[in-house]
């Protein structure tokens, strides 16, 4: 891919940088957020007035939804769901790590916060065993509204263009990594992206093609440092001002965000001979994204009478994300997954939300948002 001259995006003399601020619950040289702490402001909004506010035109990036604390046995279910996938998830970071070293001089991570961040920790803890320190930011990126300009100028002012990597947890449909490339390009940066899981066959770094549970999706911002959602909003988030967002330090008793990226580096070792064996294999196949996600969120929104694909939420990360902030109308399970999938069945048996077996959706599991116009189908 060309790249445009970075000093293009860089005012030579800006008006005013936006002061770093301690954000999150990680140590410091874990990650650094450029993100604006929007402190103990008041912008929840309770789940049915959220989606209602969301399928009426506002944007979801203006508030937040209120956090879901899962009760014991459900947290108990993410606890065992990291002790049986650690030893996957590590194989997946040293995977994708091992590409980006190999095809990257000195590069620099930049997560996508926030499902992106215990992500980039991983990536650059395992950077660290090869003695690659690797430096790591984490930013806002928006569906409709682009990625943080400001934090791009940001970085751009410190590292070379050709040196930033971006990284998330794992794809969905892929409107995310479209949101990237739309963005990012223009800018002359690469618009690759790094995930740990690419079920819908959009990003061209990964450590593997299957839908399974990576379980940072599991919770919120308990295993995300304690940050929530960025917050785009022209009231509370000026021109020279990084995306916002809060710091829920009183979460601090049910923080899982470190145990969970220190269970999985404990792996390290254990799998090592492993990804020296995997990566280079991965990174000379077929990398070239197919898109097939996208095409089968399609097939089940015409399936379903659906007229807009972002009700569709297709995967075992983006389900839960349905079950934990939105107003789900139903889940459809792929036949025989079901075992895979015990914290999404109890969330749907918590919340009311009825599942379905249904077979040929690409991914274990998808969630429909339920239409403000009444329940899908009718």
């Amino acid at each position: 891919m060309s790249q445009a001259p970075a000093a293009l995006l860089i005012p030579a003399t800006p008006d005013r940088e936006p002061a770093l601020v301690p954000l999150g619950s990680y140590p410091p040289d874990d990650v650094t957020f450029l993100l604006k702490d929007l402190g103990d402001l008041e912008i929840e909004r309770g789940t049915e007035e959220r989606e209602e506010l969301i399928q009426t035109g506002t944007h979801y990036a203006e508030m937040l939804p209120v956090e879901y604390q899962p009760a014991p046995a459900y947290v108990e279910l993410f606890e065992q769901a990291l002790a049986r996938s650690a030893r996957r998830l590590a194989v997946a970071v040293g995977v994708v790590t091992e590409q980006i070293l190999a095809e990257k001089r000195a590069p620099v991570l930049v997560s996508l916060a926030r499902a992106g961040t215990p992500i980039g920790v991983l990536l650059r803890r395992w950077a660290l065993r090869s003695g690659h320190d690797l430096p790591h930011y984490s930013v806002s990126i928006v569906r409709g509204r682009g990625i943080d300009q400001v934090a791009m100028r940001w970085l751009l002012r410190r590292y070379p263009a050709e040196s930033l990597q971006f990284v998330d947890g794992w794809t969905g449909k892929g409107a995310i990594t479209r949101e990237l490339t739309e963005a990012v390009r223009p800018l002359g940066l690469d618009d690759r992206l790094a995930v740990l899981a690419d079920p819908g066959g959009c990003a061209p770094i990964f450590g593997t093609r299957d839908d399974f549970l990576i379980p940072s999706a599991c919770l919120n911002s308990t295993v995300s440092g304690l940050v929530s959602r960025t917050v785009l909003r022209d009231d509370l988030i000026g021109p020279d001002d990084f995306h916002g967002a809060k710091y829920y330090r009183h979460l601090a008793a049910d923080d899982r965000s470190r145990r969970y990226v220190d269970v999985v580096t404990a792996a390290f070792d254990d799998v090592a001979a492993e990804v020296a064996e995997t990566w280079p294999q991965v990174a000379t196949g077929d990398r070239e994204p197919t898109w097939a996600g996208w095409r089968a969120v399609e097939r089940v929104a015409a399936e379903y009478g659906i007229d807009e694909v972002n009700l569709v939420k297709p995967g075992v990360g983006e389900t839960t994300r349905v079950l934990l902030r939105r107003v789900p109308d139903r889940i459809l399970v792929t036949p025989g997954r079901e075992d895979d999938l015990e914290h999404v069945l109890m969330l749907a048996a918590d919340r009311g939300v009825p599942v379905e077996l249904h077979a040929g959706l690409t991914y274990s599991c998808m969630g429909l948002i339920r239409p403000r116009t009444g329940p899908v189908g009718e």
